[in-house]
């Protein structure tokens, strides 16, 4: 039970990647604190298989775009099951718009969720375990998206490229106080966002997968395996780094799809 005593604290915990994380954290001892939007009635069955493992777990619906909100998320938290100290900024959207029909309104929802949610919430857990002299781990969930550019998502692409930087910055900043700041990039996953656009597109999760050099897609729990590594206490170097599970795609070229 290497991470018994640390609270993770999981936006975006009810999509299929928040949920595996959620669980791969708990069955290493971590209590789990989830955000999402979705009514609290949708998190029930999750937050009963968290409890069975021996771990407390709590639900809070907060929508991580309203910084103050998240705030008052990590402030509710502490006061009920601790001071968070594994923190997974993973809630996000993506919507299909190319260049040339991306929308202000399309874009600045992309940023605000993507980029400033997942900014925000690191900074503020940060600065909580900063001022109470406590180490921590924020693994940033991010995409190859971040530096491969696709025709038809810019503004999921141009978010994550951003988030990006913003974890450079916090992990510099944070490195003396022992918070170490990472990001997962996944290529595609047959889950949460790609998954959807999967179902939703016949045919385009065989054509994914032959266009990944590894010949397969990525499962959530393949993307929790390695939050986990993230987060484990014998990792003490790494911060600032991307871990890219693309399975090669970024040695083929940019994403035309």
């Amino acid at each position: 039970m290497l991470l018994k005593g640390n609270v993770a604290l999981i936006s975006g915990g009810l999509g299929d990647i928040g949920r595996a994380i959620a669980l791969e954290l708990a069955s290493r001892g971590a209590d789990v604190a989830l955000g999402d939007v979705l009514d609290s009635t949708k998190a029930t069955g999750l937050l009963d298989t968290l409890s069975s493992k021996g771990v407390r777990a709590r639900y809070d619906r907060v929508d991580v775009s309203d910084a103050n909100a998240v705030r008052q998320w990590i402030d509710t938290v502490e006061r009920d099951i601790g001071l968070p100290s594994l923190i997974v900024p993973n809630a996000a959207i993506v919507n299909v718009s190319d260049v040339r029909s991306v929308t202000p309104e399309d874009w600045a929802r992309h940023m605000r969720i993507n980029l400033d949610g997942s900014f925000f919430l690191a900074q503020m857990a940060a600065l909580k375990l900063s001022a109470a002299k406590k180490p921590g781990r924020i693994v940033i969930i991010g995409s190859w998206a971040g530096h491969a550019p696709h025709l038809k998502i810019p503004a999921y692409c141009a978010s994550k490229a951003a988030l990006r930087m913003g974890m450079k910055c916090l992990a510099l900043e944070f490195a003396k106080d022992n918070i170490l700041v990472n990001e997962v990039a996944p290529g595609f996953v047959d889950a949460g966002l790609s998954g959807r656009l999967f179902d939703e597109n016949p045919g385009t999760r065989e054509i994914a997968a032959q266009r990944v050099p590894v010949k397969r897609l990525i499962t959530a729990q393949e993307v929790a395996l390695q939050v986990a590594w993230l987060c484990d206490p014998s990792n003490v170097h790494v911060t600032g780094s991307v871990l890219l599970m693309d399975g090669g795609l970024s040695l083929s070229g940019p994403a035309n799809g």
